[in-house]
């Protein structure tokens, strides 16, 4: 490794081509069937909700708000979420995040999670009972409960009741806490003669249409579920449609996944489940479970109790329900990615000097500084090689004049060369190595964590999760395609790369010498759509890396 600076910007190239390779063409990892059918006489939740499919995409949609108001609702209101469960099928419906607007606008609207059947993107959950008994009423998607209560709140729980005409009255409890997380107990009393079995289940269905979505590469959003404890994802175009996954499980959790929000049903164990993932067709996919039958001797009741997450990938508040409600490895909805043991380490070293700082845009700066010192020795290692490999320049240029026609003797008397002189071309490979990970997971940070999104900097950054907004045509009126229409900061990073490249010691081959020019060039339109924190994080790392550099190059009188 002749120049370590060469050789970082050609990894860390290879590292962001890495990114896009393999988020795009590398498989998820699947979920394996494993061989466990269903007992027999076991109904099957779809053959007995006729609802829980979502209308067509090509359907002409109504909006929400004129479908909440043509229906009996029950609100629900907390310090998180506002909205309303509807109360013909008890069905969770309508959720409104509190904290987190659609966009920058200062009028925006509410993030809307959750979503009644026949608006543009359903989304919503219900639970259950089946039976194998056909001619049993049960409550279904068309059931209209009776609800004692006001509103659901985190200090008021709801009750609703519905008795089926047949001897069996259907209680439902429903309580949430101040953040996004349910709690739903179901009853059944048994007033019959004889014993009853029936299955508790439970479904969440949504629309996801790619067109629409916010989608970005590098982020999980399909199908995410913790299986006996085991991580398993599914991308939405994984599934195939009318081939169902389904594997058993006790405890852990399963749900949807987007980039930002999720919800999730929770299981704490001790019952076996029947889990299932389908494409239902036009863009519409549910998961729902099944769990073990409860046999209802006469006259007693019976009860079963779910909960059920619907909120925002807060990571703080994940790691607090795995510690406090023992939902298991709950922070796994947030997609970390590979380097795990940095990513989220690193988000809370970011969250620290946020709130010290309070905003998290210095914190970026100040979190890249202490990055530089922690591997200030092992960098001006580096730096001295470079700058020793940059004053034996000429030294080597006549080496290659005096050798031009034999590669093998060059080679040999440029290495004798770096003998004498004490130079170790390949001392910048642990920087480069350190350098990588280090960059992935920050790149990875800025695309997971909530916390950043709309996370305003200075000046014209208003988000730092976003791509730079003051981009050459905005400011120049000057109509430019996409790839090459990027913000003021891509500019500056690309800038700072050239100035720390000029400072290296030139490649010997001319052809290597012009791709190497182009780097920075090339850096700065492929980073110029990332998210600006990442840019504005690699812009002030190339200053610090400049302001060191030259430092060394002075202390051995290199110009």
């Amino acid at each position: 490794m002749k120049e370590e600076t060469k050789g970082l910007y050609l990894a860390v190239l290879l590292s962001i081509l890495i990114i896009f390779v393999v988020n795009y063409f590398m498989p998820t990892q699947q979920m394996v069937d494993n061989g466990v059918a269903p007992a027999p006489t076991a109904p099957e939740i779809s053959s007995v909700n006729e609802d829980t499919n979502a209308a067509p995409l090509q359907s002409t949609p109504k909006t929400s708000e004129d479908i909440i108001k043509s229906e009996e609702r029950i609100s629900v209101e907390t310090p998180s979420l506002n909205g309303s469960i509807r109360l013909k099928g008890a069905r969770f419906d309508s959720l409104k995040l509190a904290k987190y607007k659609q966009t920058l606008d200062a009028d925006s609207p509410d993030v809307e999670l959750l979503a009644p059947s026949g608006s543009q993107a359903p989304y919503f959950a219900e639970i259950g009972w089946l039976s194998s008994d056909t001619n049993l009423k049960l409550p279904n998607s068309e059931t209209l409960w009776h609800v004692r209560g006001q509103k659901l709140t985190p200090q008021s729980p709801l009750t609703f009741e519905w008795d089926n005409g047949q001897g069996l009255k259907f209680v439902r409890t429903v309580s949430v806490d101040e953040h996004y997380l349910f709690t739903i107990t179901q009853t059944v009393e048994n007033n019959t003669n004889n014993p009853v079995v029936l299955y508790p289940y439970g479904l969440i269905s949504r629309i996801y249409n790619p067109d629409n979505a916010n989608r970005s590469a590098v982020v999980h959003e399909g199908v995410s579920s913790v299986v006996n404890g085991d991580l398993e994802e599914f991308k939405y175009k994984d599934l195939k449609q009318g081939k169902p996954e389904s594997f058993e499980l006790t405890e852990g959790w399963a749900g949807f996944s987007d980039r930002y929000w999720f919800t999730a049903f929770i299981f704490d164990g001790g019952n076996q489940n029947t889990l299932k993932f389908s494409n239902n067709g036009n863009e519409t996919y549910q998961i729902d479970y099944r769990s073990a039958p409860i046999t209802i001797a006469s006259g007693a009741a019976a009860s079963k109790q779910i909960r059920f997450f619907a909120g925002a990938k807060e990571i703080k508040l994940l790691d607090r329900y795995t510690d406090e409600s023992h939902i298991q490895k709950l922070d796994l909805a947030v997609d970390f990615g590979w380097y795990y043991f940095l990513t989220k380490p690193f988000f809370y070293i970011l969250a620290f000097l946020y709130g010290l700082i309070g905003n998290m845009g210095w914190a970026i700066l100040l979190f890249a500084a202490l990055l530089r010192l922690i591997m200030f020795p092992v960098a001006n290692k580096s730096y001295e090689s470079m700058t020793k490999m940059k004053k034996v320049q000429p030294k080597v240029m006549e080496l290659q004049e005096k050798y031009k026609n034999d590669k093998m003797l060059l080679q040999q008397a440029t290495m004798d060369l770096y003998r004498r002189e004490k130079i170790n071309p390949a001392s910048g490979c642990l920087p480069l190595f350190i350098q990588v990970p280090v960059f992935f997971s920050l790149y990875k940070v800025l695309n997971i964590s909530i916390e950043i999104r709309h996370a305003p900097f200075v000046g014209w950054i208003k988000d730092l999760s976003a791509p730079d907004p003051l981009t050459i045509s905005t400011w120049s009126h000057i109509p430019l395609p996409g790839l090459i229409d990027i913000g003021v900061w891509p500019i500056l990073m690309g800038v700072t790369m050239w100035i720390q490249q000029k400072l290296n010691p030139a490649p010997a081959n001319k052809d290597q010498a012009r791709m190497f020019a182009l780097m920075p060039l090339i850096f700065t339109f492929m980073l110029g759509h990332f998210a600006s924190g990442l840019v504005i994080y690699w812009t002030l790392s190339n200053v610090l890396s400049i302001l060191q550099q030259r430092a060394i190059m002075r202390k051995y009188g290199v110009n």
